[in-house]
């Protein structure tokens, strides 16, 4: 299956991207092999095959793939806020991203 240039367009304005040529024309290259191997995925004789809520087999031992549940202790306050850009008030400070400048 191929994805035309226009559909590639159209997806990357919905993305929000602004694209080279360039990186238009390997987009329609990537997303048309995409959609070709799961074309070829689909072919795929399934009949027989049980769902999985999880990929390891039913008769695994569970315990011996997981680490134990334990609790750890945490970080500080003090630790958590040490590499932040800003904090205030014991807090992180971030910019607001929502709203005008004159919105309180």
């Amino acid at each position: 299956m191929q994805v035309s240039r226009e559909e590639v367009e159209r997806i990357a304005a919905l993305a929000h991207l602004d694209l080279t040529a360039e990186e238009l024309a390997r987009m329609q290259k990537d997303l048309s092999q995409i959609l070709e191997y799961v074309a070829q995925l689909e072919q795929v004789n399934l009949e027989g095959v049980e769902p999985m809520a999880q990929v390891a087999a039913a008769d695994a031992d569970p315990e011996a793939k997981l680490r134990a549940d334990e609790a750890r202790p945490g970080f500080t306050q003090e630790q958590a806020l040490a590499n932040a850009p800003q904090a205030a008030a014991g807090c992180f400070q971030v910019p607001r991203v929502l709203g005008g400048e004159d919105e309180a």
